[in-house]
């Protein structure tokens, strides 16, 4: 037990002090190759001209660097990475290393893809000309085919690779679905992915992150899924430097690199751990932004009139003249009780 919770201190610590080293100079590279939105957001999910979100963004006047998600999962690939080599030749190192097959290999697989995927986003977003992409971003239905196909593939790993064929429902135990799984785990994986909207007030995704990920620590770590907790703990620590740079007024922004890499992994952690339905209480606060931006869309459409100021609904706050600090600090408030109740909910129940 002992060495289980040196692991996970370790990861923690070590993704915590590389992404706090480098983002000095992460953040003067980002600045002066201008990674920056040069015009705010034009238009609304549903076509209109998002008149309150051009000036809530304003980004062509902020200058703000994208791309800073990266440091988030590069830490983590680094440090996971660095135990795994080394744990072949130094016995110490061996115990403490966290990458393994059967728990964390897909989860660090799919941080880094879609970490890569999200950083030539925002490469383009900001201008420079990416090959396939452009020098305007991925347009949303592109970018939900590409974590489509992901999806796709995640699921098809579960299914064959893991032998992963049932789901379990707290307090009523295991339910044998079959192949039925694979569209479930997509449905998980492209529901998790639309919380990317969550972005957009500094400090607000990171916090909300971190809290998750916290929690998908403490439930692994109470069903001795040891190396899955000390990923998420790793998780946290990066994040948290990376908060101390983002937090108002931000240094950099985490984006389409940090956002998809956070959203699609802690996805695969929640399938992996068994808990989907508890992900879902956990991210409360991450889906809000979706399921508000949803439901505005759907308002105007069929009933002519807005639910919200604008959507997403954080944004809804902001325009009806809460400050942004105070919009992070309830959701940080809120996402707490929720990964309180989605802890308690995982563990007890249990049958």
């Amino acid at each position: 037990m002992t060495i289980n919770a040196i692991k996970i201190l370790l990861a923690t610590i070590a993704t915590f002090t590389l992404a706090f080293s480098i983002a000095p100079f992460y953040i003067t590279t980002l600045r002066k190759y201008q990674i920056w939105k040069k015009k705010s957001v034009a238009f609304a999910l549903d076509g209109s001209v998002a008149e309150i979100s051009q000036k809530l963004h304003n980004d062509e006047n902020k200058k703000v660097p994208r791309l800073g998600g990266a440091i988030i999962w590069v830490s983590v690939f680094v440090v996971a990475s660095f135990f795994w080599l080394v744990s072949e030749n130094l016995p110490l190192v061996n115990k403490i290393d966290f990458v393994s097959r059967n728990q964390t290999w897909l989860i660090i697989f799919a941080m880094v893809i879609t970490g890569i995927l999200g950083a030539l986003d925002d490469l383009s977003s900001c201008g420079k000309k990416i090959w396939l992409i452009g020098d305007k971003g991925l347009s949303f239905k592109w970018r939900l085919l590409v974590v489509l196909f992901l999806s796709y593939f995640i699921a098809w790993w579960f299914f064959t690779k893991l032998g992963f064929v049932s789901i379990y429902i707290p307090f009523l135990g295991y339910f044998t679905i079959g192949i039925l799984v694979i569209p479930l785990i997509m449905l998980v994986v492209v529901t998790m992915f639309t919380t990317s909207v969550i972005d957009g007030i500094d400090g607000l995704s990171g916090g909300l992150y971190a809290i998750a990920f916290s929690a998908f620590g403490i439930i692994a770590l109470a069903q001795d899924q040891i190396n899955i907790s000390a990923f998420c703990f790793a998780v946290v620590g990066a994040t948290v430097a990376f908060l101390w740079y983002n937090i108002m007024p931000a240094k950099f922004y985490n984006s389409e690199t940090g956002l998809l890499s956070l959203s699609i992994s802690l996805s695969i952690i929640a399938i992996l751990t068994n808990q989907i339905f508890v992900l879902p209480i956990i991210s409360i606060p991450l889906l809000s932004a979706p399921v508000s931006a949803i439901l505005q869309v759907l308002s105007k459409k069929f009933l002519k009139k807005k639910i919200f100021l604008v959507a997403p609904v954080h944004h809804h706050f902001q325009a009806n003249g809460a400050e942004a600090y105070t919009v992070v600090m309830k959701y940080w408030i809120v996402a707490i009780i929720c990964a309180y109740i989605g802890v308690i909910i995982a563990l007890a129940g249990k049958i």
